[in-house]
């Protein structure tokens, strides 16, 4: 990972079959509705090796702290218990959750834009990032 991304602020600018998405994990209307509609930001650094990626919102800030190949223990934005592992491939980093429905969710890091795209089943979402000044 380039350390040009490390740092930055991406805000959610457009997003794709988020709703289908999170249907699909089984996440209810509530969750759903208000997942909808609250544009997060999303934060990548690094120290020592270990990486931390927050995501802030006005619904609930997460954040996750990783060792890439490392297998976690995480809680999702939507309360599901996961195991995670984190891989980069360039300037993206690939995160395969583990649990009732595995997903992957690969984050492309760009000079203006990340790139999310989550797929579970056969279900893919694709979320775009601007990047904050």
């Amino acid at each position: 990972m380039s350390s040009e991304f490390l740092g930055k602020r991406y805000k959610l600018a457009s997003s794709e079959n988020f709703d289908d998405f999170m249907k699909a994990l089984g996440v209810g209307m509530v969750t759903r509705k208000m997942g909808a509609t609250v544009s997060p930001t999303v934060e990548l650094t690094e120290k020592d090796g270990v990486y931390t990626l927050k995501t802030t919102s006005t619904f609930k800030n997460t954040e996750i702290k990783f060792k890439l190949g490392e297998e976690f223990d995480e809680e999702t934005a939507d309360g599901r218990k996961v195991k995670s592992v984190c891989t980069l491939e360039g300037n993206k980093l690939v995160q395969m959750q583990k649990g009732d429905k595995n997903t992957t969710i690969e984050r492309e890091f760009g000079p203006t834009e990340m790139k999310a795209v989550m797929k579970v089943d056969d279900i893919v979402c694709t979320r775009i990032y601007k990047l904050q000044e």
